[in-house]
């Protein structure tokens, strides 16, 4: 139990925060932490609690220890003697051993030696961790109360003393400007204070303000004689004649200060500081501009004098740099440092998402054997899908890691990353704006001069802190004077736009023309545009602040929203004129960089042929990089392009078409891959090429786990067409064929009937006899969505599922692996294996994320649901929650009143009314909202579960025939659960619905036996509100 006291009290432990109770419950807390573990009297305890004990006093005191005692040991058992809050003599005595107040005095100590030993970087390092630990005054509620007053006071005199070890340590660093504003803070708090005064005049005089560090020194005498009636003491004194003297000691020149140096963010840094003794990942949010790279650079600096490798990367914000483009920056500074060679991708020559998986671990292990070692991620808001990839293989390693990004509107990308990130418990910091003292902090270590009080407010108003905006104003502030902040109109970009158009037209001519070729810039490149004049203007450009040299003859803009500015300024015609220039002169300097190449030709417009050749080149190269997404994106830019530009070889449009189709797939975009195939499936048929056309229809050979399809119009198009490609193709095809009656059990799945279920069989025995793993995986698909003949064949299904699972794991078919689990998740949750359901479930969890598998973490929420659903309360949030994960999947054939139906079956199995304000039940209308005769249920996972809702309804008309009919077709079914074996939803096991079927025919015995089965299988599942049911 971890107990604070720097701030209000609590006391937390790894469950939460614990509930102490009333006040005084708190204050007797409160009163045994001050005492350090010494014995507190109860008579004591009483005159402090009350300034006029009542009657039962003691008897109270014992009721407050009692509770206390429950809450810091919530699972010490009845009559066990407690080992935290003890009794001791005639009192109490509390044995704790975390309590924040005492790590703060142990830091502040081990501060003080530091700066005695030279290390100030260290001390500063210690001193802000243990600063960081304060969250209000101490002992908050209780400041004002006799027994604390003492321990509140040498707490509060030992902050101020931090702080001033704080500034110690930044003047021993060359900080003083840095430190000024926080000394004039507490120089005005603490006014007699010599010491305060003494550090705030030194700094002064380290900053070159002379005048103004004797000014100080000044007010601290007056101040001394008119309040005390004393004299300086013999620091004040000391320094005041050094300075007069310039003292040699006093080390006057101030060493230059970067334009970024970082202004506050203590609590930050002890964060970054704690995540570094910890190895873990940190996240810095906040808008742009706000100095999520100014803390990154001050934290890296900390971190290089100490010793350790720091190394930087990120992904450019335009669409022509490759996948993982950050990695491969953050890698060559690795090997350059003298890490030997990071691993590399390679050619793909097998599963790429099982290749795909080696690489990220072999980078991650590489990684983790550079110890110590900070990698700085930025701009993830921009991270492309590979890069995120990476880094999310990487956190299983202990690497500390800082990635910024904008808080703000995070893409679908981000947003899924930092879900997974959230496993790994990252430190997380918001960085908000700057407060008005650092703002005018700020301005004068980027002017190097002061501004009063009222324009620091103007500023502080004008940019809300943001470090960025307010660099930007000081620079027109020192150019213009205050006059220039009225002129300005709100918003960065319209400060940038004032401050360009001061450069010399040549300059602004350059730097549009950098804005369009992306954030990074090659000037070799650029001299290719506009001559040797090209670096005169980038150098000018810099010294005005818009541009850093990133490397001999590289150059960046100094903020990407000085790029947005420049380049939106741009008029549409404009840019697309000047992407084609770029992409002209780069296919003539770098004529490999097919990424670049294909994002200008593209943006151009113009050169339709070779903008399709690079966009093709970069997917496929995507591709081998394993990035879905962005192959999916190329491939879409590739067709555009090659439609734009009116040729007219079909083939190779059918090529472009298939690559956007397989992308589709693989990146979970069903709906474009299923619109993408049935164009190629059209134009394939038109060449008549029997062969080319069995290729286009096997390429899609993405697993199905639903039985229903998710469009039935292309499924039939489609099984027409791989009967007439099969009557067409030569019979030692047989790879072909094999693929093809796969596919046309695959499509024709709950509407194929004989025809399809003979297809899967033949699939699977000519994959057998040709020992291709990949078709015998696809081939056992086909089988299991054709494995509900008739209800209770959970276990073949398991079967199945075994078979495929070892398969696709020993030759790395990782989408087929997916599918083995999900099988084996469903089948064992209809045989009430709930054990078993749930380690496949995980399984495929980590598949989807280790390899990038789309999809199937819909399929395991849903689970998840299920299983919250079975075992108590909370079943509606949880359908809720994951149907919710439905929306944008395409996945209509699953969405289709899969929601109205879950709930429906939710109240069942808890034995509550059907609700009656439904809208609509979609498939499933004709079970839910029966009017009768009730159809058949369609042979599919859901047979059962639409086969109970049945008998349901014809119990209660006591139709007879149809009783015994539904009993003859649930019965081989007696021990499984209906509905479960979807893996979605689930009523009762199917011998309740059995028994109450026999009760109504008129058959005790039966109904008893099926009874006592469904008793034994909510046991077995963990149901408790099932196992209490009787009838």
């Amino acid at each position: 139990m971890r107990f604070g006291v720097l701030g209000p009290l609590v006391a937390t432990d790894e469950h939460g925060e614990a509930a102490l109770k009333g006040p005084r419950h708190r204050a007797v807390l409160a009163r045994l932490l001050i005492a350090r573990g010494r014995v507190v009297p109860v008579e004591r305890l009483v005159d402090d609690l009350w300034e006029r004990p009542p009657e039962g006093a003691v008897g109270a005191v014992q009721t407050f220890v009692g509770a206390l005692r429950r809450a810091l040991e919530p699972d010490r058992a009845p009559r066990e003697p407690a080992r935290l809050l003890v009794t001791v003599a005639r009192g109490y005595a509390l044995r704790a051993e975390s309590v924040d107040a005492w790590d703060f005095e142990a830091a502040v100590t081990e501060a003080r030696e530091l700066l005695g030993t030279r290390r100030p970087g260290d001390a500063l390092s210690r001193v802000d961790s243990a600063l960081a630990l304060w969250r209000g005054p101490a002992y908050a509620e209780f400041a004002e109360e006799g027994w604390a007053r003492g321990e509140v006071a040498r707490l509060t005199e030992l902050r101020l003393l931090a702080r001033e070890l704080r500034a110690e340590a930044l003047l021993a660093l060359g900080r003083a400007a840095e430190v000024i504003p926080e000394l004039e803070s507490r120089v005005r708090e603490h006014p007699l204070r010599e010491n305060g005064s003494r550090l705030l005049a030194l700094a002064l005089y380290r900053a070159g303000r002379q005048g103004d560090a004797l000014a100080v020194l000044r007010t601290a005498r007056e101040l001394l004689a008119d309040e005390l009636g004393l004299d300086p003491g013999a620091g004040l004194r000391e320094l005041e004649a050094d300075i007069l003297a310039h003292a040699p000691r006093l080390q006057p020149s101030v060493p230059k200060i970067p334009e970024r140096a970082l202004i506050g963010r203590a609590a930050e840094l002890a964060t970054l500081e704690e995540a570094a003794a910890r190895s873990r990942l940190v996240l810095v949010s906040g808008d742009a501009g706000v100095g999520k790279t100014a803390l990154a650079e001050a934290f890296s600096a900390r971190l290089a004098a100490r010793g350790w490798t720091t190394a930087w990367g990120s992904d450019p914000d335009d669409e022509g740099a490759p996948p993982a483009y950050a990695w491969t920056r953050i890698l060559a500074t690795l090997a350059d440092a003298g890490y030997g060679v990071a691993p590399q991708a390679g050619p793909v020559t097998e599963d790429p998402l099982a290749a795909r998986w080696r690489w990220h671990r072999a980078v991650a292990s590489y990684l983790a054997g550079a110890a110590p070692l900070l990698l700085v991620l930025e701009d993830l808001h921009w991270a492309g899908e590979e890069t995120l990839a990476l880094l999310t293989s990487v956190l299983t390693e202990p690497v500390l890691i800082v990635a910024t990004y904008r808080g703000t509107d995070p893409s679908a990308r981000l947003t899924e990353f930092l879900g997974r990130a959230a496993r790994h418990e990252p430190a997380r910091i918001y960085l908000g704006g700057l407060p008005e003292d650092e703002v005018a902090a700020l301005v004068r270590v980027t002017t190097g001069e002061d501004v009063d009080p009222e324009t620091a407010a103007v500023l502080h108003r004008r940019t809300a802190g943001n470090a960025f905006f307010v660099r930007e104003l000081a620079r027109l502030l020192a150019a213009e004077g205050p006059a220039a902040l009225d002129a300005v109109p709100p918003g960065v970009r319209d400060v940038v736009r004032h401050r360009t158009r001061a450069l010399p037209d040549t300059v602004r001519s350059v730097l549009f023309r950098a804005a369009v070729i992306g954030t990074d810039l090659d000037l070799d490149l650029l001299e290719a545009l506009v001559g040797e004049t090209a670096l005169d203007a980038i150098e000018s450009a810099a010294r005005h602040g818009f541009l850093t040299e990133a490397a001999p003859r590289r150059f960046r803009f100094a903020h990407a929203l000085v790029r947005d500015t420049l380049y939106h300024d741009l008029s549409r015609s404009r840019r697309a004129r000047e992407h084609g220039e770029v992409a002209e002169a780069l296919e003539t300097l770098h004529p490999d960089d097919v990424d670049a190449l294909a994002h200008h030709f593209v943006l151009s417009g113009k050169f339709a042929d070779r903008a399709a050749h690079y966009a093709r080149a970069a997917a496929e190269r995507a591709e081998s990089r394993f990035a879905p997404t962005e192959a999916a994106r190329l491939w879409d830019a590739a067709l555009t392009a090659y439609d734009r530009s009116g040729a007219s070889d079909t083939e190779k449009r059918l090529e472009l078409i298939m690559g956007n189709a397989r992308a589709s797939a693989v990146s979970g975009d069903l709906g474009r891959a299923r619109r993408y195939r049935a164009e190629a499936l059209e134009l394939a048929e038109k060449l008549n090429d029997p062969l080319l056309t069995a290729r286009v229809i096997g390429a899609f050979d993405v697993p199905a786990i639903w039985t229903e399809s998710d469009d039935p119009d292309l499924a039939s198009r489609l099984a027409a067409a791989v009967e007439r490609t099969l009557a067409a193709l030569p019979a030692e095809r047989e790879a072909e064929r094999c693929r093809l009656l796969a596919t046309l059990a695959v499509e024709l799945r709950n509407a194929g009937g004989r025809r399809a279920r003979e297809a899967a069989e033949e699939a699977e025995a000519l994959a057998r006899r040709l020992g291709d793993p990949a078709l015998l995986a696809f081939a056992l698909n086909a089988r299991f969505l054709h494995s509900f003949d008739r209800a209770g064949l959970a276990p073949r299904r398991a079967e199945i599922g075994s078979e495929l699972l070892d398969l696709a794991t020993r030759h790395r078919l990782v989408t087929f692996e997916g599918l083995g689990h999900l099988v084996l998740m469903q089948a064992n949750s209809a045989l009430a294996e709930f054990a078993a359901a749930d380690r496949h479930a995980a399984s495929a969890d980590e598949l989807g994320e280790k390899y990038g598998v789309p999809l199937v973490g819909v399929f395991t929420r849903w689970y998840r649901a299920m299983r919250t659903a079975m075992t108590g309360p909370g079943g509606e949030a949880a359908y809720r929650a994951a149907a919710a994960g439905l929306a944008g999947t395409s996945m209509s054939g699953v969405d289709n009143g899969i929601l109205a139906l879950a709930l429906h079956c939710d109240r069942i199995q808890r034995g509550l009314p059907r609700e009656t304000d439904v809208k609509s039940y979609g498939a499933y209308e004709s079970w839910c909202r029966p009017v009768l005769p009730i159809p058949d249920s369609p042979r599919d996972l859901l047979y059962e579960a639409r086969t109970c809702l049945h008998a349901i309804v014809e119990i209660e008309h006591g139709d007879r025939a149809a009783m015994e009919r539904l009993y003859a077709e649930l019965l081989p079914a007696e021990g499984e659960i209906a509905g479960a074996g979807s893996g979605m939803l689930t009523l009762r096991p199917v011998a309740w619905y059995l028994g109450d079927l026999a009760t109504a025919l008129g058959r005790p015995n039966a109904a008893a036996g099926h009874y006592r089965r469904a008793r034994a299988i909510a046991v077995k599942a963990g149901a408790p509100h099932w196992v209490c049911l009787e009838r």
